[in-house]
């Protein structure tokens, strides 16, 4: 359905105006992401129980907490619980974001959520205080969470491993679903990007009933959004955005290239002329010396700019009180997700060894015996299988299942609470691929082949030992390559027998499965002076267990696919921890509290061993206004089951080489280019004039460019675990003179040791020749051709090397304004400000500290500023998200002034002197308008990123596959939201 096309969104559209232009008018501005609501009683960041097992009274907390309900949420025009975290303040860049088309691996097709740019695995997400599901790489995916269920979501901005064991470095996520519910009510949403795509809709419906003893709370939803096309949008329709359309085409057409024997043309890489005859030398040109769109190929016209995703949903509530002092609460969700994504047909190219082959002819090509080859000699090629993209469907299937007994007794005047509980929550995978070439039906269908008399076909093997014509097993046809795409016949890979033969539908299978158990006890110990000393203890043992299997021609090798080894492994961890709460001073000048708090848990791995964790807290009001906090907090990351136990996978890694004589570090430091020209570390030496070559062999034209030659990257079984230290010091001021006005400014500081890295080519390339660090520069990890220099293999997998650190401030402002008789004003302001992001490749002193900040994607500076009217039936909210510039090195370092993008002076960052690009700060505006009808219904229409504000080139390609920032906006998105109540 073209939903911008019809009626009713032609009626959004003139509403948004008309509400945009009473809102500038009237000042008004919408719901903030920390909205905690409309109660006028409500402090900043009040207390909840994220970060604390302590049931304490309604006050303000030592630890910065971020709250949104469902009131804030339902102001924003977003689809999903991922992207309303994305816009937060706090929140990174997105780990593996719907515009990383060619990302691959079990991950892929999750919505993760990394705070403080610190790794996605370094945010703990909670459901109701209980861990959220993993893959076998921990990361836990929030599109498993339905929205229709969501209470609240409580974001605590600090470490907590003291209280919640491994991952809670960066912070924690708490979805709180909704209990006790009586009614019901239905909501459905319609939205699309002002381009008439990416269509998104969610229907979801909530019913509940709830009595003295106990309460039902059901919720239902389906959640489907469309992909959007790299070719319909400016920066992503071609590679190398800002150049030449067809700079960054690739070599490995849709029309094919071929190595023929002299006389077709006078360089060793040829294309046939359009409708030209093979077999005639004349019809054949020479290609690779510029190309054109007849010789090159844009794989951005098949590729998805953000994969499609649909999510059915399923969770309910059950409480029962068996006494007054004993209850009964459980939790059931089912969750089913499918993302698909495309990407441009498989640049099919002779780089594949194939067991059994000729020692003369160890790769695929055109047997000089097939009927279609007119030379009689052996023919390599470059040919892109456009007429079949590659694609790979999602399916995530989710069961959870918790069930807790709590209740609570009186020991003296004092009320403890217990429960004791277990939860059950499987992930299962299913992987669907196509479009990659079997090797083995590839070998055949180019082999030796006749035309067979008796059935006029074209037949594979020879008249003497023919092989049987069709797709079955021990069938074969034939593949004529010389067929470029856009032509259909027979044996063209227009062919659908070509296709079935060639292409097989690769399947993929994975399962997580997560067993806990744990107990727990708080109260109040003994009355201090100030108050009650409160105490909360517990234990928790947990079982991980997981697996991830590969097609079969995935683990032999046997296909264009990448190839992987199956992950299989489990861990178990046994856990107490103990909480103590002492009030200190209380009501006394220049203490109207005074409070510590003390955390430490021990944890036993069967895997690495123990480790022990603290944490302590000051909370400090010397007047009613004002609240001094600060945090000291230990923490630590397990290493997975991915970590530990993953098989080894191959990859097509994009990288920069530094010995590039164009576009490497090479060009601009003296000291790279001597270790690159005489050979470094153990690694030959590259001759003057060397450059990195890609895709088809063929140099790249820009600073990073796709290998042509299959790398690989694996886990480690002796990992140990990273271990971190945060520290936070924080005011929250909400002075008594001036009513409903609440400021706060924290700082924090994370620092990760130990950290556990997947590596990479450019990470051990730039450690080598860069950084000097010759530990890296082992044959074992890379290796060059000493021919030309080319680095023809890399392994590499999981290190505890070096170290993170990160620093910065948040701060946060809302004020609700008296009521006017034009309505009534909330304003909110939050800003985060990175200071510093820095960490070493590893430990040794040699080593230059690296720094990320205001680099790539890693923003000083992120803010939004949210004003929210209401009158009546009727509210206006408005949102305005703000991200800092960016700077990357530039595509061309080979002169001083490098390229035309280039607008920084030359400088050394990171041990280079680079040429630099920076781009301007970004500001996106959101608009939603609302009207609560007289029969319990509410409609708001709305648009995210109202002026249609378009990101800039970014040639570094962060957190995207394109030249384009991954979190940023693809365009002027509209929707419409209707929700009833009963």
């Amino acid at each position: 359905m073209n939903f911008m096309s019809n009626e009713l969104f032609k009626a959004v559209r003139y509403a948004l105006y008309a509400g945009a232009t009473a809102a500038i008018g009237l000042s008004a501005a919408p719901a903030f992401a920390q909205d905690t609501g409309d109660q006028d009683s409500q402090k900043l960041e009040t207390i909840t129980v994220t970060g604390s097992r302590i049931r304490k009274a309604d006050v303000e907390t030592a630890q910065p907490i971020v709250v949104l309900d469902r009131v804030a949420i339902e102001k924003q025009g977003f689809n999903s619980v991922a992207d309303i975290l994305q816009n937060m303040t706090e929140v990174g860049t997105p780990p593996i974001s719907r515009s990383s088309v060619l990302a691959s691996g079990e991950s892929v097709g999750g919505y993760y959520v990394d705070l403080r740019n610190l790794g996605a695995n370094r945010t703990l997400v909670l459901l109701n205080g209980k861990r959220l599901g993993t893959d076998n790489n921990g990361l836990q995916d929030l599109s498993q969470v339905p929205m229709a269920a969501i209470d609240r979501i409580e974001v605590l901005k600090d470490g907590a491993s003291a209280i919640y064991g491994s991952d809670a470095i960066a912070g924690v996520i708490n979805v709180i679903t909704r209990k006790n519910y009586d009614g019901a009510e239905a909501s459905g949403y319609v939205g699309q990007y002002d381009q008439d795509d990416g269509a998104k809709q969610n229907y979801n419906m909530t019913i509940g009933a709830h009595s003295d003893r106990g309460s039902l709370t059901l919720s239902a939803e389906y959640s489907k959004e469309d992909p959007v096309w790299a070719k319909d949008r400016p920066y992503s329709a071609f590679p190398n955005t800002t150049r030449h359309p067809t700079s960054g085409w690739t070599l490995v057409s849709q029309y094919g290239n071929f190595f023929m024997p002299p006389g077709y043309c006078s360089s060793g890489l040829c294309a046939l002329n359009p409708g030209g005859n093979p077999a005639n030398p004349s019809d054949w040109h020479n290609s690779g010396a510029g190309g054109g769109t007849n010789d090159r190929s844009n794989p951005n016209y098949e590729m998805m700019l953000n994969t499609g995703i649909e999510r059915h949903s399923l969770f309910a509530n059950a409480n029962y009180n068996i006494t007054d002092h004993i209850r009964f609460s459980s939790d059931f969700l089912y969750n089913k997700r499918s993302t698909l994504q495309q990407v441009a047909g498989y640049p099919f190219q002779p780089a594949f060894t194939i067991p059994g082959a000729v020692a003369d002819n160890p790769y695929i090509g055109l047997s000089q015996d097939s009927y279609f080859n007119p030379t009689g000699e052996y023919i390599y090629f470059y040919r892109r299988g456009w007429e079949v993209p590659r694609t790979t469907r999602s399916d995530l299937q989710t069961y959870r299942f918790s069930g807790t007994f709590e209740g609570d007794f009186e020991i003296g005047d004092h009320t403890w609470n217990w429960d004791v509980g277990a939860y059950v929550n499987n992930n299962d995978l299913l992987k669907v691929g196509h479009g990659d070439f079997s090797l083995l039906a590839t070998r055949n269908a180019l082999g030796p082949s006749f035309l067979d008399p008796a059935t006029g076909r074209v037949t594979c093997g020879t008249p003497a030992s023919p092989i049987p014509y069709g797709t079955a097993p021990g069938s074969c046809v034939p593949w004529n390559p010389f067929i470029p795409a856009g032509t259909t016949g027979a044996y063209s890979l227009s062919d659908p027998a070509v296709q079935t033969y060639l292409f097989p539908y690769s399947h993929d299978t994975g399962t997580v499965r997560s067993v806990d158990y744990s107990a727990n006890l708080t109260g109040a110990v003994f009355t201090l002076p100030a108050g009650d000393l409160n105490v909360a203890a517990g234990y928790e043992h947990r079982d991980e267990s997981g697996s991830f299997v590969p097609d079969a021609l995935k683990q032999s090798n046997m296909s264009t696919d990448l190839a992987s080894g199956p992950t299989g492994g489990k861990y178990k961890v046994d856990e107490f921890y103990l909480e103590v709460d002492v009030p200190v001073l209380k009501d006394m000048f220049l203490a109207r509290e005074l409070s510590f708090n003390v955390a430490g848990r021990y944890s036993k791995y069967d895997t690495f061993g123990n480790t022990t964790n603290g944490k302590f807290s000051l909370t400090w009001r010397p007047i009613d206004d004002l609240l001094v906090r600060a945090n000291y907090a230990q923490g630590f990351r397990a290493p997975t089951i991915g970590d530990l136990y993953g098989g080894i996978s191959g990859t097509f890694d994009y990288y920069s080489d530094p010995c590039d004589t164009l576009y490497g570090a090479a060009v601009n430091n003296p000291t790279v280019m001597q270790r690159c020209l005489s050979g470094f570390g153990g690694q030959p030496g590259v001759g003057p004039g060397f450059r990195q070559l890609g895709q088809g062999g063929s140099p790249c034209a820009d600073t990073s460019c796709q290998t042509g030659v299959q790398f690989f990257s694996g886990s480690n079984p002796n990992l140990s675990p990273e271990t971190s230290t945060s520290k936070t010091a924080g005011l929250v001021y909400s002075p008594h003179w001036v009513e409903g006005l609440d400021l706060s400014l924290d700082w924090f500081r994370i620092r990760i040791n130990n950290t556990i890295g997947g590596d990479s080519v450019d990470g051990m390339l730039s450690d080598c020749y860069v950084l000097g660090v010759t530990s890296r520069c082992a044959s074992n990890l890379f290796q060059r051709n000493p021919a030309n220099g080319v680095v023809v293999y890399a392994l590499y997998g999981g290190t505890n090397a070096g170290w993170t650190e990160t620093e910065g401030w948040d701060f946060g402002a809302s004020y609700r304004l008296p009521e006017f008789s034009f309505g009534r004003f909330t304003v909110r302001w939050n800003t985060t400000y990175m200071s510093n992001q820095i960490g070493k490749a590893d430990n040794a002193p040699s080593t230059p500290v690296t720094t990320y900040n205001a680099l790539g994607a890693n923003f000083r500076t992120r803010s939004n500023l949210g004003v929210d009217w209401s009158l009546g039936d009727f509210a206006a909210s408005w949102t305005t998200r703000y991200y800092s510039a960016m700077k990357e090195t530039c595509a061309f370092n080979n002169t001083a002034a490098g390229g035309p993008e280039c607008n920084m002076p030359q400088h050394w960052v990171n041990g280079s002197l680079q040429n630099w690009h920076r781009t301007g700060a970004n500001t996106f505006h959101d608009l939603q308008v609302r009207w609560n009808a007289p029969w319990n219904g509410t409609i708001s229409v709305g648009a995210n990123n109202l002026f249609d504000h378009t990101g800039p080139v970014m040639y570094s390609d962060p957190s995207s596959q394109y030249d384009y920032y991954g979190g940023f906006d693809i365009g002027r998105f509209y929707y419409l939201r209707y929700s009833q109540k009963f």
